[in-house]
């Protein structure tokens, strides 16, 4: 089993900076692809980025593309999203995701393990 945890969410203003971490134990999660997703209130989960297992491969939904940055740190366990330039259409709750896969993956329905979430809101 992993278990994964998400920090670093909070109220900002547009314009400003955010750093996700993303925490990951139970097991080692070094060869396991990893992604963030986001939910907005009354919207479906939505992808955001996805990193394949060495960080060497990496996608980003179109709508953070130049302002996210999607990275891992094997030997921490830990995964993060470095967003810049935040909108006020970037309020969600940031899910963390990992698959027993090595390959990265946008599809939610391929992540094996889900962290709970943390809020992020940003203010126009």
């Amino acid at each position: 089993q992993v278990q994964l945890v998400e920090s670093g969410g909070g109220l900002v203003q547009a314009g400003d900076s955010l750093r996700l971490s993303c925490a990951a134990s139970g097991r080692s999660v070094k060869y396991y692809a990893m992604g963030w997703f986001r939910q907005a209130p009354g919207k479906e989960r939505e992808f955001v980025a996805t990193i394949n297992w060495s960080g060497g491969t990496t996608g980003l939904a179109d709508s953070v593309k130049g302002r996210f940055t999607i990275s891992r740190d094997n030997a921490k366990n830990m995964m993060y999203l470095q967003m810049n330039s935040l909108k006020p259409e970037d309020t969600a709750v940031y899910y963390c995701a990992t698959r027993a896969n090595a390959i990265d993956s946008f599809q939610a329905s391929e992540y094996d393990y889900w962290g709970q979430g943390t809020q992020v809101t940003v203010s126009s």
